[in-house]
């Protein structure tokens, strides 16, 4: 019984991590659009901006990856909740209540990002 709340545990953390890297991705693309942004406003080096513009990209690519490793972990995580209440006919205590948030976050956090 311990190692199934346990793997609730740790898929729940798993969500959360990945929601918290998607968010620094999604920083990381505004910070670098920025500053290509600049470059191109100041007459930049093209080799320069180039360079520049290549990183941006880079950045912005992670931001799917990112997104189907959450939605992946997402249906994970609401797999094992599942498991948990029909195996263990349990359905409360504090591993629940966070995965129930976690979830409910991570389908908002995906919602804003399709777009």
């Amino acid at each position: 019984m311990a190692a199934t709340l346990r793997n609730l545990k740790i898929k729940t953390s798993t969500c959360k991590r990945i929601v918290k890297e998607l968010h620094s991705y999604e920083k990381e693309v505004e910070r670098e659009s920025a500053k290509t942004a600049d470059m191109k406003a100041k007459g930049a080096d093209p080799y320069d901006l180039k360079q520049q513009e290549n990183v941006l990209a880079e950045s912005r690519m992670m931001i799917p990856d990112c997104h189907k490793r959450l939605e992946a972990a997402l249906t994970d995580l609401k797999g094992t909740l599942v498991e948990i209440e029909e195996e263990l006919n349990q359905k409360e205590g504090p591993e629940f209540e966070e995965a129930q948030k976690v979830i409910t976050e991570v389908e908002q956090v995906l919602q804003s990002t399709e777009a």
